[in-house]
Order: C-alpha cells, then structure tokens, then sequence
C-alpha cells in the first residue's frame, strides 16, 4: 500500500493565447545559444569594451494556473560582449533548484504566483516541497566579485562571467532572506544598500554590504511597518536610503481563501521612508496615493530629499483598470514630512535610468522606455526611448517603428565624466519578424537613433534590467 500525496491537484496550465505577456516579442525562448562574431551594422565604437547583461522573466515551461508579468517567469540572462568593435552573445537559464527539477519532470510543477500551488514531496522531495519557486528574474547585477540574478524579494543567485549558475548567494549567511531586485551602490564608497519585505513582521528590513561583498550592516527592521508591503525600488542619497510604500498590501488569508494574494487600498494614501543611512529613527512622509514601480535618483539638495520616478496611478498589471503615469520630481522635507509633487513629463514610460556614476548625486538625464501612441501596445512593450533633460525640461524622442525596446543603460566612454560622452545601449525585437538587435545610441545625440546595431541570431524577448559591465572601469 502507498501513502497519497497530501497535495492537492495542480491547476492546469494557462491559454498563452489569452496573455500578451508570453506571446509576440514576449514570447519566451526555450534555446541557449552561444553566437560569436555577429553581423554589425554600421561600426561599434572602439571605445565601447565590456558586457552588456540583461535579465528577464522566460518561462521554461508553459505555467500553471496564472502567470502575471513582470513578476514572474523563470530568469534568462542575455549578454552581449565587446571588445575591438566585434560582438558576441549568450543566453542563459538561471538554474534555480525549483527550475532543475522542472526539466527533469518535462513540465512546469510550481503554479504562478496568484495560485500558490506548490509541488508536494513525491513530486520534488522533501527540501523543495512546499515552498514557493525561486525567480531570479528581474535584475542582474556586479558587486563585490559576484554576479548576481536578483528576484523580486529573495535570495539572488551566483553566475559565473560565462553566466552558468553556481547557486543561491547570502553571503555567508549574513543576508538569509535575499534582498530586492533593485540595490543600489554608492559610487562613492562603492557601498551597495539593499531592502527587502517579508510577509511576516518585521516586514520590511534594510541592509549594506561593503565593496568587497562583505555585509556591513545586518539585516535591519525598518521601523513603522505593520504590515506585509510590495516594493520594487528604491533610491540612495548621501543621507538617506528612500523607500516608497504605495498601499499594495500582501493579503494571505484572501489568498488561502481563493482571493487575490495582493491588495491595493487606495484610501491609505502612500508613504515614503527616509531611513537615514548612519542610523537614527526613520522619517515619514505621507501624500496622496501614487503607485511607484522605479525610481530614476534621488539626492540631497539643501537639507531636502529630491527624487525622481514614474508615477503611475495604481499598478497597472496587478489592479484591474487604467493607470495614468508620467515622470515626476518630488521634493521631501525631512523634518516635517513636507512632499512637494512636479510632474517633469506626462505619457506613458517605464524602466528610467541614469548614469550610474551618478547615483545619490544630482543627474542631468534620464533614459526612459516609452510609448509613442502610434501603435496599440500591450503593458511592457515599448516603441521609443525618451531622454529627459532636467535642466531644461525638455524631451528628446527616438521611434523606434516595429521595433519593440527594452531598458536603455548607459555605457560612458572610459576615462571621461561627461554624461554626453558614452552611450544608451538596449536589446530590441522586431514585432514583424521576430528578430532581435542589440542597439548602441550615442549618448551626445540620442533621438538620432542607433549608430550601430548588431544582428543577434536568435530572438530576445522583451525583459526588465540590465547592467552595463566595462572591462576598463
């Protein structure tokens, strides 16, 4: 006689066809593939040397049950290597333990992330049943000799430079939970500053980890959270690390009970936290109701906190109906929790990025993915890169026609600190015909469009955040 397996049966795969996110230029890519000397139009600028990587969700298998983009979806990183005006590219699987026994089993055994199912141990064994999937899917960055695939709140995983996985990273135990996708290092010290929310109190914790990969700051609860609270970004000045707590809430019971697993209550308006970064108690803002997902930079500028991000009305994606959004600048009074809102620039656009060498330091531009409003496109696809001056306030565009772009990151020319000196550079897949380029936009005049692109012999989807990796820093 055999003892049942006290799981309950998993739900059934979901109809592709009825979710954009996994169709088109989304559509995910089953192939590692390894392609040397690409096709380049136009002639790769000889100072661009080092590694463009990009992370994204591409389900290995078709998921059960429900799949929300961009919050799930197993990790694949794309890397596009330079070097002598010549261009290779890899992509890799992030082989978390969930994913390994996915292929043995041919299928996909844990269900998205709105049905928490999870495999029972006959399917899995006993060290993987129960829990949930892994996703280090969304970010993929270098920090003190590591790189590292970030999930959205968990533990990230290890990658060789060749992007083979060698495992999940806590660095010696000291951060067990993981970290967020989006940390952020202070050019200055070279001191990374990570948060991360649990679904359980303390709920949300921040930490630092020295430029050697060593932890600095343990684990620390931020003060006056009561309660399980996404949050995707965050960003570093001087003083503060700055965390906005939009109210979309983590609701397990509903979940358990066949609701949604995430609330959003507009009435409680949102709150932004100033943790100061040399410790002391936090300090509160609270103002109306926006939704965050990324912030673009913040920095001190007298005893002000200024910052710079997209904010939409609720989460697209998540909450059902329309989202307004735009870029806006945000002035914060650290002590009396004064928030003075600007809205920059209104229309829809995502994934902002500056010069990292700037970060926590006042920027002159922001690269964005937009929407031109020429085309019907689906929530994350893009047909333009914006770049906002913030001197100025003006706008410079670049349509992209039927090529869907990804994130912009900037790529400066070695041995220089201007920001026109350097170069946008992006992944980008034709709607029509499926293929993929990698894209180098010149920093100086970037609504000129690309002036140089290289062919990429198989088809990139459409993913979230990269890092640009100069092989001379």
């Amino acid at each position: 006689m055999t003892t049942a397996d006290p799981s309950p049966p998993a739900p059934p795969p979901v109809d592709v066809t009825t979710i954009p996110q996994l169709q088109g230029p989304f559509a995910p890519v089953i192939e590692e593939t390894d392609a040397t000397d690409l096709t380049v139009h136009s002639e790769l600028p000889a100072d661009l040397d080092g590694v463009y990587l990009r992370n994204g969700p591409n389900p290995r298998f078709t998921p059960l049950g429900s799949y929300v983009y961009p919050l799930e979806g197993d990790g694949m990183v794309h890397g596009m290597w330079l070097s002598d005006r010549r261009a290779r590219y890899a992509n890799r699987f992030v082989m978390t333990e969930a994913l390994r026994e996915e292929e043995k089993a041919g299928r996909a055994l844990w269900g998205g992330l709105m049905t928490g199912y999870t495999p029972g141990e006959s399917e899995v064994g006993p060290e993987l049943a129960g829990q949930p999937k892994a996703l280090p899917d969304i970010n993929v960055v270098r920090h003190g000799g590591r790189l590292l695939a970030l999930a959205e709140s968990d533990c990230p995983y290890c990658l060789t430079p060749s992007l083979e996985t060698l495992g999940r990273e806590t660095f010696g135990g000291a951060l067990p939970a993981g970290m967020t996708a989006h940390p952020k290092v202070d050019p200055r010290t070279g001191e990374m500053a990570v948060f991360c929310y649990l679904l359980e109190a303390p709920y949300l914790t921040w930490a630092t980890i020295g430029p050697d990969g060593v932890v600095t700051r343990p684990p620390t609860p931020v003060s006056g959270v009561d309660r399980p609270v996404m949050i995707h970004d965050m960003a570093l000045t001087e003083r503060f690390l700055v965390l906005v707590l939009a109210p979309l809430y983590f609701d397990l019971r509903a979940a358990l009970s066949g609701g949604s697993l995430l609330s959003w209550q507009p009435e409680d308006g949102t709150r932004i936290a100033l943790v100061p970064r040399g410790g002391g108690p936090i300090l509160w803002s609270h103002t109306d109701t926006f939704w965050c997902w990324h912030t673009a930079n913040a920095f001190d500028e007298d005893e002000q906190v200024v910052l710079d991000l997209v904010e939409w009305s609720r989460p697209g994606g998540i909450v059902p109906g329309p989202s307004e959004g735009g870029l806006t600048r945000m002035r914060i009074e650290p002590r009396t929790g004064e928030v003075r809102r600007e809205q920059l620039d209104r229309g829809s656009m995502e994934l902002p990025r500056i010069d990292d060498r700037l970060i926590g330091r006042p920027h002159e531009r922001i690269a964005l993915a937009a929407k031109t409003g020429r085309r019907p496109l689906v929530g994350g696809d893009h047909d333009a890169l914006n770049f906002f001056d913030t001197r100025s306030g003006e706008r410079v565009q670049w349509d992209a026609g039927e090529l869907a772009v990804g994130e912009p990151v900037f790529a400066p020319r070695p041995g220089t600190r201007d920001v026109d000196q350097g170069w946008w550079v992006t992944f980008a897949t034709n709607r029509a015909n499926g293929e993929s380029w990698f894209l180098v936009l010149s920093a100086a005049e970037p609504g000129r469009g690309p002036v140089a692109r290289a062919r990429i012999p198989t088809r990139v989807p459409l993913g979230l955040h990269g890092s640009w990796l100069p092989t001379q820093e």
